[in-house]
């Protein structure tokens, strides 16, 4: 499977800060007044605008202002070397914040950016939706949704496109098999999707519970706490966590669940631009004081790295499984005045002990690759007793 690169759909590849405001000039059609002392910056900006004007007095079809100031915008961001940037127009711009509050209109799909194929990857497939019932399966690449192509319309775009009105149909056109060889489309009634990002169970005939979590959006956090709260009256004496196929999110959620797990001290540091330093999350001394394990694999990333990261920082546990994807950047929402948006990657980050990640990932304490015969499989309908790396972490804690 090719390397994978989580942006949270919930964002989602990313851990989205702050929103603070944007002034974006017309800097991509006619008028060219910038303020620049760099004799090249201020060349390549008159190019742009020279080629706009033949375009305008040659071009003997009709263009859409508002489609090629959009283009004009993507191909920027493209350009800038910022591998996690995003356009959303106002429309995707307002899908994105409802899914970091929860609220979902869809098909039931998980995903990632997979920057090998510059496609959206499924990374899971919720149980008793429209996706399952079609048949998509982790590891598809969205190709199209209705026809656009997802490639044009980036990430966000494409999450917007798959999402919509309850009732409404959508067509999704996904690549498949050993090099993707294979195209497969599917038609869907879009639903509501009742998100849970968070499940916990107590593992069979053992004081060990297990919490899986799938993101970390705003409804993580008291789904989190519920979760703890129901294995501490079950009897849960150890805790696993499974990061396994985690793209991120959102930093409130990340920040909140790790305080009520760690100690006091710093939870997450920035460096921005400038290269100025500051610690921008911490914890108290209250903790959840158990033996702990984490489970992750390649597909966790962003805050999902964090985690996991911080865990180890503070000697709560072992990081079980395989290496993470290593994302260390985060992303800020910009607003656009017309209500549209840009993300842009503005800080490093790392955890308490400062170690940057990005491009790296986080080596697991014991590594276990998932078993071959499992590759093709359905991550969801593993069982506990196929899942080699889960009954790895499961050891470890009863030895504990």
């Amino acid at each position: 499977m090719k390397k994978r690169v989580s942006i949270p759909v919930t964002i989602i590849i990313a851990l989205i800060c702050t929103v603070i405001t944007f002034q974006i000039t017309y800097v991509f059609c006619l008028s060219r007044g910038m303020m620049t002392g760099q004799k090249e910056t201020a060349y390549n900006r008159e190019k742009l605008a020279f080629v706009d004007q033949l375009y305008q007095q040659n071009f003997v079809g009709q263009m859409d202002e508002e489609e090629l100031t959009d283009m004009l915008i993507r191909g920027y961001l493209a350009g800038s070397g910022d591998k996690y940037a995003s356009y959303l127009t106002a429309d995707e711009c307002d899908a994105y914040i409802n899914n970091l509050e929860g609220n979902l209109v869809g098909v039931g799909v998980t995903v990632v950016y997979n920057a090998d194929y510059d496609l959206i990857e499924v990374i899971s497939v919720v149980a008793d939706t429209p996706a399952e019932q079609a048949g998509l399966l982790p590891g598809d690449l969205i190709y199209a949704v209705d026809g656009k192509s997802a490639a044009e319309m980036g990430y966000y775009g494409t999450v917007a496109a798959v999402r919509g009105d309850v009732g409404s149909e959508v067509t999704m056109t996904v690549l498949r098999g050993d090099g993707y060889e294979t195209t497969k489309e599917f038609s869907m009634t879009r639903t509501q999707i009742t998100e849970i990002t968070v499940n916990a169970r107590m593992y069979a005939d053992s004081d060990i519970g297990i919490v899986r979590i799938n993101e970390f959006n705003t409804a993580t956090v008291e789904q989190f706490n519920e979760a703890i709260d129901f294995l501490m009256n079950e009897g849960a004496k150890k805790l696993l966590f499974d990061l396994r196929y985690n793209p991120g999110g959102e930093l409130g959620s990340i920040t909140a669940i790790l305080d009520k797990i760690l100690p006091e001290g710093d939870i997450i540091k920035v460096t921005d631009k400038a290269g100025n330093q500051s610690t921008i999350a911490v914890s108290d001394a209250n903790e959840i004081d158990l033996p702990m394990a984490v489970l992750i694999n390649g597909s966790s990333a962003s805050a999902a790295e964090l985690f996991a990261a911080s865990i180890r920082d503070y000697q709560k546990g072992l990081l079980i499984g395989e290496t993470t994807f290593g994302k260390g950047t985060m992303q800020t929402l910009m607003p656009l005045p017309d209500g549209s948006a840009i993300s842009i990657s503005y800080r490093m980050f790392t955890s308490a002990a400062g170690v940057n990640y990005e491009g790296i990932g986080i080596e697991p304490d014991i590594t276990v690759p998932l078993d071959e015969t499992l590759k093709d499989k359905n991550f969801y309908k593993i069982t506990d007793e196929e899942d080699n790396q889960l009954q790895a972490a499961l050891q470890y804690l009863r030895d504990q």
